[in-house]
């Protein structure tokens, strides 16, 4: 069952937002988007990966964090916008990666909790905008994280 957002976001805990996607494939880079937007601040720290999270676990471990949160696009055939912060278990219902290390796999690799803070993109065709229920939706997360 998805989880609450903002009590996530809001939590004392030391968040790391990793920014996960593929700029050129339209919403797809919705994660870069996100995580290059976000304000760094005691408690909240990020990191862009795009497509390859797998060259950047020791990095990710090395930054001092309480909880990971991935950001990226996902199918879950829902109206684009659709948010959802779901366990790397619970994500694999609703799509398979397009990445180059499975979902599946990633809790195994970092110390921490890990969070996937999935969006519903609109179009994954080859292009760098952003569709616009897309980056509304991504500008309102930005919004909360930001605000702390």
């Amino acid at each position: 069952m998805p989880v609450d957002l903002k009590s996530v976001i809001c939590s004392d805990e030391r968040k790391l937002f990793v920014g996960i996607g593929n700029v050129l494939k339209s919403d797809d880079g919705i994660g870069v988007y996100i995580a290059q937007r976000i304000n760094e601040s005691d408690t909240i720290k990020k990191l862009v990966v795009e497509v390859s999270i797998e060259n950047y676990i020791g990095k990710i471990n090395r930054i001092p964090h309480d909880v990971l949160i991935l950001i990226d696009a996902v199918n879950f055939q829902q109206e684009p916008g659709f948010v959802a912060l779901l366990t790397p278990g619970e994500i694999m219902d609703y799509t398979a990666t397009t990445h180059n290390l499975s979902i599946s796999r990633l809790p195994g690799f970092f110390k921490s909790p890990l969070w996937i803070l999935g969006i519903q993109p609109q179009s994954l065709s080859f292009g760098e905008s952003i569709s616009e229920p897309v980056k509304r939706q991504a500008d309102s997360i930005l919004k909360l994280i930001n605000a702390i």
